[in-house]
């Protein structure tokens, strides 16, 4: 298959975007703050965050293909071996986009204490190691591995709620869990192809990128208060700390070598500001629509359409660029999709029905996850 071009989006087409999708992120804030003053979310706001959500990571999808290739991150990492530095640039791209909203007025950048500081270093330490574990899980597999390789962050979310606070989901969520489970099996085990093997190395860092997203997802919840429930300010806080922290591991692991080498070479370094660019930009709004999914829905509900959008990504991949997916990573996608749409069906019917679990089954709800973080929070501190 001949191999396409990433295509470059002029700067009048990343200004407008920025600016449409400034907007809606303003709006989606100002709706779910004055939510907050409500019972609960209304439907329509949850759905419409969702939805944000998942569009946010879809553009992202359209605007990251290359021959083979499903995102631009694995367009760039394919070349280069800096995958650290590389999510410093991506992270640095993010804060001068809130800088821009801070002197448009769309944003006002809040004051840095060590107070905020200490509240959330528990958030940042699972943000900076889960872009780490990300990117890594990207340099050992291929593109459309990638999203099964990463496919148990529902069931650990699951498992590591009922570790953290003994409290079990209803055997429908269960078993909704071990589809899941094992779609990623049927994956790391049928899914390699003539192109590529599947990487131990690869599957252990895309475990590992699942645990920590699944334990960054519960932390926000008990974050956004640190910050007066404000995702604008506590995406500032991630993005700036996580930056700064990035960049001495960066150098620590040796990547220093590899960084002259791309500056020096006209090709990788072009190949490098252009990924940088394209992903920091759509990053930055794809973070700002996951803050606001978990602020509106809830953890777990978060992770569902989080893993249902790397699937989405990866069927456009099939279908817009051809990519290879063979019987056994097809089956592995179809079963993460079956099990992930019976976990929310699950949920939905429990809601809806408000009916007793059978005996020691029990739920916990997303006031008392939050509460517990916030608790756990104040005795460390």
């Amino acid at each position: 298959m001949p191999a396409r071009n990433l295509v470059k989006p002029s700067g009048i087409a990343f200004i407008a975007s920025f600016i449409q999708l400034a907007r809606a992120s303003v709006f989606f804030e100002k709706k779910t703050m004055s939510s907050q003053s409500e019972s609960a979310p209304s439907r329509a706001l949850v759905i419409a965050t969702v939805t944000f959500y998942m569009i946010s990571g879809i553009i992202m999808c359209a605007h990251s293909f290359k021959s083979q290739m499903v995102t631009v991150n694995k367009w760039v990492l394919i070349k280069t071996s800096i995958p650290v530095f590389f999510l410093v640039i991506q992270l640095a791209i993010a804060v001068v986009l809130l800088l821009i909203s801070h002197f448009a007025r769309v944003f006002v950048i809040p004051k840095m204490s060590l107070a905020t500081v200490k509240g959330l270093w528990k958030l940042l330490a699972l943000n900076v190691t889960g872009l780490c574990f990300n990117n890594f899980t990207l340099q050992y597999v291929d593109a459309s591995f990638y999203q099964v390789a990463r496919g148990m962050v529902l069931p650990l979310t699951v498992l590591i709620t009922f570790i953290a606070y003994h409290s079990l989901p209803s055997r429908n969520a269960l078993v909704a869990c071990v589809i899941v489970s094992s779609g990623f099996f049927i994956g790391i085990i049928w899914g390699g192809n003539a192109q590529n093997s599947i990487s131990p190395m690869g599957v252990m860092f895309g475990v590992l990128s699942s645990i920590t997203t699944a334990c960054h997802a519960i932390a926000i919840k008990s974050s956004l208060p640190v910050v007066d429930g404000s995702t604008m300010s506590l995406a500032w806080y991630s993005n700036f700390l996580s930056a700064i922290a990035l960049l001495p591991i960066s150098l620590m692991i040796g990547e220093g070598p590899e960084i002259m080498r791309t500056w020096r070479d006209p090709d990788l370094l072009n190949r490098f500001i252009w990924g940088g660019t394209i992903t920091g930009f759509w990053g930055f709004f794809i973070c700002l629509a996951g803050l606001l999914s978990i602020k509106v829905t809830s953890p777990v509900s978060h992770m569902v359409s989080s893993a249902a959008r790397g699937v989405i990504q990866t069927g456009v991949s099939v279908w817009l660029f051809g990519d290879i997916i063979n019987l056994g990573r097809g089956a592995s996608i179809s079963a993460i999709i079956l099990g992930s749409c019976a976990y929310v069906y699950a949920k939905s019917k429990e809601a809806a029905l408000g009916s007793p679990r059978p005996s020691g089954y029990s739920s916990l709800a997303k006031e008392d996850v939050e509460k517990a973080l916030t608790d756990e929070q104040d005795r460390s501190d």
